[in-house]
């Protein structure tokens, strides 16, 4: 007599397998549907948002971000969750945050215009999140979580915030500058965040505290982290000094303008190196930062080769 093998797949098995690809091809399909349909009833929106980050002194990167976005996510494609489902739960959750972000953006017209473009791009990226819990699920979601993490740098700061931020930064700024001022033995005199020197007064103001290139430096820093480091607390380590780099970078701005005014001419303060330096000084700060990064890779690397090089020389493990 003729025993079944258990082990063959039935029928019904090979069904299952055979249509959990095009399920999830399926799946992927309606997801990039609705991308395409929310984008269009954004269209207006969207378009208000890419006219405000172009001509904004503060959040022109958004630009990049959904470009990065989507780079992340290519280039992890083979690395996220395979197992599509539909989240309900997180998806209306999700749905009702971006729609009460848009009602607020329609209802209270006294906004200005940061702050109501904060609150498009908020509910733009709610309803990108809703989907991709409908679609494809808290599973896929988790395994794509930094790139979704990335994503949400697309939407401004609030106006509050920025204030907060720029007033921060200008503060800590004429701090660093004065130290700097003492190191380099130069005279002056300092009330605040003036600054009296030698045939000129300068005043470390908002559009000294360089927020625009702290925020890029903290997004690039979190980019590089994630994609090149694996151990926590280098990652925030890296992270981390972004906040002394801008700093310092925006002190040491301050200090050569500041010398060449003193040494050169006051004429100084309306130079190129002052009114378009700033990529100048923001590549410097680069260097630094980029330096940490290859220390800390570096060492992850050593750590990894020495990990791989006491397995290989283990003695086996013999059988009682």
């Amino acid at each position: 007599m003729n025993l079944p093998n258990i082990d063959s797949p039935t029928a019904e098995n090979v069904t299952e397998h055979s249509n959990a690809p095009a399920s999830a091809n399926k799946r992927l399909i309606g997801w990039c549907i609705y991308l395409v349909i929310l984008c269009g009833a954004f269209a207006l929106y969207l378009r208000e948002l890419t006219a405000f980050a172009a001509h904004s002194q503060v959040h022109s990167y958004i630009l990049l971000i959904p470009l990065v976005t989507a780079y992340l996510i290519y280039i992890r494609w083979k690395h996220l969750s395979r197992e599509l489902s539909s989240s309900w739960g997180y998806a209306l959750l999700s749905a009702a945050a971006g729609i009460g972000a848009l009602l607020a953006s329609q209802y209270f017209i006294d906004l200005g215009q940061n702050d109501y473009v904060t609150l498009i791009a908020l509910s733009f990226f709610c309803f990108v999140i809703a989907g991709i819990f409908l679609f494809l699920g808290n599973k896929w979601a988790r395994s794509a979580m930094f790139p979704l993490f990335f994503l949400a740098f697309m939407i401004p700061l609030p106006e509050a915030a920025v204030d907060l931020l720029e007033n921060a930064s200008k503060e800590a700024s004429a701090e660093v500058a004065n130290w700097l001022f003492l190191i380099s033995g130069t005279p002056f005199l300092r009330n605040g965040t003036l600054f009296q020197l030698p045939g000129i007064t300068i005043t470390v103001a908002k559009e000294c505290s360089g927020i625009r290139s702290s925020l890029v430096l903290v997004i690039t820093s979190l980019l590089a982290a994630n994609m090149f480091l694996h151990t926590t607390w280098r990652r925030a380590l890296l992270v981390c000094a972004v906040i002394p780099l801008g700093l310092l970078r925006n002190g040491f701005r301050v200090l050569v303008i500041s010398l060449l005014c003193v040494h050169i001419g006051p004429d100084m303060i309306n130079s190129v190196i002052h009114r378009r330096g700033g990529p100048v000084f923001f590549a410097l700060s680069l260097v630094p930062l980029f330096a940490m990064l290859w220390l800390f890779r570096r060492q992850e690397l050593k750590r990894q080769d020495e990990t791989a090089r006491s397995a290989s020389i283990a003695p086996p493990v013999q059988a009682a």
